[in-house]
Protein backbone atom coordinates (compact mmCIF):
# COMPACT_ATOMS: atom_id res chain seq x y z
CA UNK A 1 0.00 0.00 0.00
CA UNK A 2 1.30 3.44 -0.97
CA UNK A 3 1.59 6.09 1.74
CA UNK A 4 -0.93 8.85 0.94
CA UNK A 5 0.41 12.12 2.31
CA UNK A 6 -0.18 13.96 -0.96
CA UNK A 7 -2.85 14.12 -3.64
CA UNK A 8 -2.79 15.35 -7.20
CA UNK A 9 -5.56 16.00 -9.68
CA UNK A 10 -5.85 16.82 -13.35
CA UNK A 11 -9.11 18.20 -14.71
CA UNK A 12 -9.41 17.91 -18.47
CA UNK A 13 -11.79 19.41 -21.01
CA UNK A 14 -11.39 16.29 -23.16
CA UNK A 15 -12.51 12.84 -22.05
CA UNK A 16 -9.95 11.12 -24.30
CA UNK A 17 -7.13 13.33 -22.98
CA UNK A 18 -8.36 12.69 -19.44
CA UNK A 19 -8.07 8.93 -19.84
CA UNK A 20 -4.64 9.39 -21.42
CA UNK A 21 -3.55 11.58 -18.48
CA UNK A 22 -4.68 8.93 -15.99
CA UNK A 23 -2.69 6.28 -17.83
CA UNK A 24 0.44 8.47 -17.96
CA UNK A 25 0.25 9.23 -14.24
CA UNK A 26 -0.12 5.57 -13.30
CA UNK A 27 2.66 4.40 -15.62
CA UNK A 28 5.27 7.03 -14.76
CA UNK A 29 5.12 7.16 -10.96
CA UNK A 30 4.32 4.99 -7.96
CA UNK A 31 0.92 6.50 -7.15
CA UNK A 32 -2.50 5.13 -6.30
CA UNK A 33 -5.62 5.92 -8.33
CA UNK A 34 -8.27 7.42 -6.04
CA UNK A 35 -10.83 8.55 -8.59
CA UNK A 36 -10.93 8.75 -12.38
CA UNK A 37 -14.17 9.57 -14.16
CA UNK A 38 -16.15 11.79 -16.43
CA UNK A 39 -17.72 14.83 -14.81
CA UNK A 40 -20.38 17.24 -15.94
CA UNK A 41 -20.22 19.25 -19.06
CA UNK A 42 -18.02 16.70 -20.79
CA UNK A 43 -14.94 17.00 -18.60
CA UNK A 44 -12.73 14.27 -17.11
CA UNK A 45 -10.91 14.22 -13.77
CA UNK A 46 -8.25 11.96 -12.32
CA UNK A 47 -7.29 12.11 -8.63
CA UNK A 48 -4.20 10.25 -7.42
CA UNK A 49 -2.46 9.84 -4.09
CA UNK A 50 0.98 8.93 -2.83
CA UNK A 51 4.18 10.47 -1.59
CA UNK A 52 4.75 14.10 -2.57
CA UNK A 53 7.59 13.50 -5.04
CA UNK A 54 5.73 10.69 -6.83
CA UNK A 55 2.50 12.70 -7.10
CA UNK A 56 4.40 15.77 -8.37
CA UNK A 57 6.17 13.67 -10.96
CA UNK A 58 2.96 11.94 -12.11
CA UNK A 59 0.98 15.17 -12.50
CA UNK A 60 3.83 17.04 -14.20
CA UNK A 61 4.48 14.15 -16.62
CA UNK A 62 0.83 14.06 -17.68
CA UNK A 63 0.46 17.85 -18.01
CA UNK A 64 3.74 18.17 -19.94
CA UNK A 65 2.95 15.23 -22.23
CA UNK A 66 -0.64 16.10 -23.07
CA UNK A 67 -0.96 19.86 -22.79
CA UNK A 68 -4.19 19.94 -24.82
CA UNK A 69 -7.37 20.09 -22.80
CA UNK A 70 -5.90 20.76 -19.34
CA UNK A 71 -8.39 22.94 -17.47
CA UNK A 72 -6.75 22.88 -14.06
CA UNK A 73 -4.47 20.71 -11.93
CA UNK A 74 -2.82 20.63 -8.52
CA UNK A 75 -0.62 18.77 -6.09
CA UNK A 76 -1.40 19.17 -2.40
CA UNK A 77 1.36 17.96 -0.06
CA UNK A 78 0.24 16.99 3.43
CA UNK A 79 -3.41 17.01 2.45
CA UNK A 80 -5.86 17.41 5.36
CA UNK A 81 -7.22 14.03 6.46
CA UNK A 82 -10.87 15.16 6.15
CA UNK A 83 -10.58 15.67 2.36
CA UNK A 84 -10.82 11.96 1.48
CA UNK A 85 -14.06 11.17 3.32
CA UNK A 86 -15.59 14.49 2.18
CA UNK A 87 -14.97 13.61 -1.47
CA UNK A 88 -16.48 10.18 -0.86
CA UNK A 89 -19.43 11.74 0.97
CA UNK A 90 -18.62 10.03 4.26
CA UNK A 91 -17.87 12.83 6.77
CA UNK A 92 -20.37 12.28 9.54
CA UNK A 93 -21.91 15.54 10.70
CA UNK A 94 -24.89 15.30 13.02
CA UNK A 95 -25.39 18.97 13.86
CA UNK A 96 -24.94 22.18 11.93
CA UNK A 97 -23.49 25.18 13.64
CA UNK A 98 -22.73 27.95 11.16
CA UNK A 99 -22.65 26.72 7.56
CA UNK A 100 -20.05 27.83 5.02
CA UNK A 101 -20.23 27.14 1.30
CA UNK A 102 -17.63 27.84 -1.39
CA UNK A 103 -18.56 27.24 -5.03
CA UNK A 104 -16.12 26.97 -7.94
CA UNK A 105 -16.10 26.59 -11.71
CA UNK A 106 -13.41 23.89 -11.39
CA UNK A 107 -13.01 20.68 -9.43
CA UNK A 108 -9.26 21.16 -8.95
CA UNK A 109 -9.47 24.66 -7.50
CA UNK A 110 -12.34 23.59 -5.24
CA UNK A 111 -10.38 20.74 -3.64
CA UNK A 112 -7.43 23.09 -3.12
CA UNK A 113 -9.80 25.60 -1.53
CA UNK A 114 -11.36 22.97 0.75
CA UNK A 115 -7.91 21.88 1.94
CA UNK A 116 -6.93 25.49 2.67
CA UNK A 117 -10.23 26.10 4.48
CA UNK A 118 -9.94 23.17 6.89
CA UNK A 119 -6.28 23.93 7.57
CA UNK A 120 -7.03 27.58 8.38
CA UNK A 121 -9.69 27.28 11.07
CA UNK A 122 -11.35 24.89 13.50
CA UNK A 123 -14.16 23.71 11.23
CA UNK A 124 -15.55 20.36 10.13
CA UNK A 125 -15.64 19.64 6.42
CA UNK A 126 -19.08 18.26 5.57
CA UNK A 127 -18.66 17.43 1.91
CA UNK A 128 -16.84 18.15 -1.31
CA UNK A 129 -19.22 17.82 -4.28
CA UNK A 130 -17.42 17.38 -7.59
CA UNK A 131 -19.17 18.44 -10.78
CA UNK A 132 -21.82 15.73 -10.92
CA UNK A 133 -25.22 17.19 -11.84
CA UNK A 134 -23.73 20.65 -11.26
CA UNK A 135 -22.97 21.80 -14.80
CA UNK A 136 -19.25 21.26 -14.24
CA UNK A 137 -19.09 23.31 -11.04
CA UNK A 138 -18.06 22.06 -7.60
CA UNK A 139 -18.64 23.15 -4.01
CA UNK A 140 -17.63 22.34 -0.46
CA UNK A 141 -19.44 22.87 2.83
CA UNK A 142 -18.03 23.35 6.35
CA UNK A 143 -19.58 23.82 9.76
CA UNK A 144 -18.38 25.23 13.09
CA UNK A 145 -18.56 28.47 15.05
CA UNK A 146 -19.45 31.52 12.96
CA UNK A 147 -16.02 33.17 13.23
CA UNK A 148 -14.20 29.95 12.34
CA UNK A 149 -16.52 29.24 9.41
CA UNK A 150 -16.09 32.80 8.12
CA UNK A 151 -12.32 32.46 8.33
CA UNK A 152 -12.33 29.06 6.61
CA UNK A 153 -14.65 30.24 3.84
CA UNK A 154 -12.45 33.29 3.22
CA UNK A 155 -9.31 31.10 3.06
CA UNK A 156 -10.93 28.62 0.69
CA UNK A 157 -12.48 31.32 -1.48
CA UNK A 158 -9.13 33.10 -1.77
CA UNK A 159 -7.47 29.98 -3.22
CA UNK A 160 -10.29 29.51 -5.72
CA UNK A 161 -10.54 33.24 -6.47
CA UNK A 162 -6.80 33.56 -7.11
CA UNK A 163 -7.33 31.20 -10.05
CA UNK A 164 -10.31 33.26 -11.26
CA UNK A 165 -12.70 30.36 -10.69
CA UNK A 166 -14.81 31.50 -7.72
CA UNK A 167 -18.57 31.37 -8.31
CA UNK A 168 -19.72 32.36 -4.81
CA UNK A 169 -19.05 32.05 -1.08
CA UNK A 170 -21.66 32.17 1.67
CA UNK A 171 -21.73 31.90 5.47
CA UNK A 172 -25.08 31.13 7.10
CA UNK A 173 -24.95 31.91 10.83
CA UNK A 174 -27.92 29.85 12.03
CA UNK A 175 -28.91 27.39 9.32
CA UNK A 176 -32.10 25.40 9.66
CA UNK A 177 -31.53 21.76 10.59
CA UNK A 178 -33.34 20.63 7.43
CA UNK A 179 -30.39 21.86 5.35
CA UNK A 180 -28.19 19.08 6.74
CA UNK A 181 -30.49 16.34 5.45
CA UNK A 182 -30.50 17.99 2.02
CA UNK A 183 -26.70 18.09 1.83
CA UNK A 184 -25.81 14.55 2.78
Amino acid sequence: MIEMNSIGLIEMGSIASGMQAADIMLKTSEVELILSRTICSGKYMTLIGGEVAAVNSAVNNAVDTIGFGVIDYFVIPNVHKSIFPAISGHNNVEMLEALGIVESYSVASLIEGADAAVKSANVKLIEVRLAMALGGKAFFTVTGEVAAVSSAVDAGAKVVGDKGLLVNKVVIANPRRELLSEMI
